[in-house]
């Protein structure tokens, strides 16, 4: 009898036990347990020309449109080019319903090392702890940020091109409506959502000026180049494991910082951000290079003549995108820069400009040195007339292309680049 009560409160021993750790295993935050983390979404820290915006004992429900889907995620805060500490209250994310108001089975809290609050030092990023949720590949997303200090957005992404959200007072991370908001067309802080895919699973990044950026392109359509990208990746059973990460800015330079008195609206030169925007995202396997065009045009419009660079140096700059993704074995594909003759910009264009591009478009084509090329330019230029792009890709300033013209160049992409390409070793010469 004596055997048969202790085996009796072993047994409950064991079960209470087992119910303590199931308890604390649905609380605690989710861990990959196969597969690879890669970017679904992301965009580039800059800073505004104009003074910031403020925000205090807000919230912001940031909105945003992922490539590929998992049932994991995690998400990317910067305070990149802020000068004191970036205070998170709270952080939710969850799928988006409608406008501003998310499906509430599906919010989450978020975490970072297990705590709900953090303060993010000047200069720095936080990633949060992963938490189970699953995400459709195209679907929307809502991120959610409780500030309540005093916050000044100086660390942003100008041309979102999405309508997100601004509260009144109070925290509202958790809210499936978000009603009596102000709304915004930038995205503050927020610069990444990743999610944890399957063993084959990888990232594209896109890395560009304000035509990656999807300048010109409609408002909440997700009609950037990038976007299409995605959309055309999804029907193809071999390739619907791949995120396209959009690392566009709008007047990025290869060789050049952003001048004063833009701040940091341009954003750091291409080559000080590569490792940023590029080598640190997740599970990145391609990278697709169209940049360049504004270190052929800013210099006498947007930037001092004396920034004017040779097709040479513009060269040398791709050189050491392709040698530093090598050695992180990712393949690089350069896209040809599109035609610009007469753009509505004073003093963008120029003969001479023009002969600029049609230099580093021959290298791009001929030099060998990608991995693959993207020939957006022949997508995207008047037969005609070939130093200007098709009337119908046209936005009206002669340089940007509207929503036909980004479909245009989506198309134009070979997607078994992405099937066929071999990631590089890094190799000693």
């Amino acid at each position: 009898m004596i055997n048969r009560l202790r085996s009796l409160v072993l047994v409950g021993l064991a079960v209470a036990t087992l119910g303590l750790m199931s308890a604390r295993a649905s609380q605690a935050p989710a861990r990959q347990s196969e597969g690879r983390w890669i970017g679904t979404w992301a965009t580039a820290p800059a800073g505004v020309a104009e003074t910031p915006r403020q925000f205090e004992n807000q919230t912001l429900r940031l909105i945003v449109r992922i490539s590929a889907g998992g049932d994991q995620v995690r998400v990317r805060i910067a305070n990149t080019f802020g000068t004191e500490p970036l205070v998170i209250g709270a952080a939710h994310i969850a799928r988006r319903a409608s406008d501003a108001n998310i499906q509430s089975q599906t919010d989450r809290p978020l975490t970072f090392g297990g705590r709900p609050t953090f303060d993010i030092p000047a200069g720095a990023m936080a990633l949060s702890d992963a938490v189970r949720l699953t995400v459709p590949a195209g679907s929307d997303v809502a991120v959610s940020i409780y500030l309540p200090d005093k916050t000044v957005e100086m660390t942003t992404h100008v041309t979102a091109l999405q309508t997100s959200y601004v509260s009144g007072a109070g925290n509202f991370t958790a809210s499936e409506r978000f009603e009596g908001a102000s709304t915004i067309t930038t995205w503050p802080f927020l610069t990444g959502i990743d999610v944890a895919g399957g063993p084959q699973a990888a990232a594209i990044v896109a890395f560009g000026d304000s035509i990656t950026d999807g300048a010109s392109s409609s408002r909440d359509a997700n009609r950037r180049w990038p976007n299409l990208l995605a959309a055309r990746l999804q029907p193809r059973p071999d390739l619907n494991h791949l995120g396209v990460l959009n690392q566009g800015i709008i007047g990025n330079r290869i060789l050049h910082p952003t001048e004063t008195p833009l701040g940091n609206l341009f954003g750091p030169a291409g080559l000080a951000r590569f490792d940023r925007d590029v080598l640190a995202q997740s599970g990145v396997q391609f990278l697709i290079v169209l940049l360049g065009i504004n270190d052929i045009g800013h210099p006498g419009a947007n930037a001092p003549a004396s920034d004017e660079v040779s097709a040479d140096d513009m060269i040398a700059g791709y050189r050491q995108f392709i040698e530093r993704a090598h050695q992180k074995s990712i393949s690089v594909f350069g896209a040809t820069l599109l035609p610009f003759e007469n753009t509505t910009i004073q003093g963008f264009y120029s003969a001479d400009k023009e002969s600029k591009r049609q230099a580093v478009n021959n290298w791009i084509r001929t030099g060998g040195a990608f991995d693959g090329v993207i020939d957006f330019d022949r997508a995207i230029r008047d037969p005609a007339h070939p130093a200007r792009m098709q009337p119908q890709y046209d936005s009206g300033d002669h340089l940007h292309p509207n929503d036909a013209g980004m479909a245009a160049m989506a198309s134009a992409i070979p997607l078994d680049l992405f099937k066929a390409a071999v990631r590089r070793p890094a190799t000693v010469r």
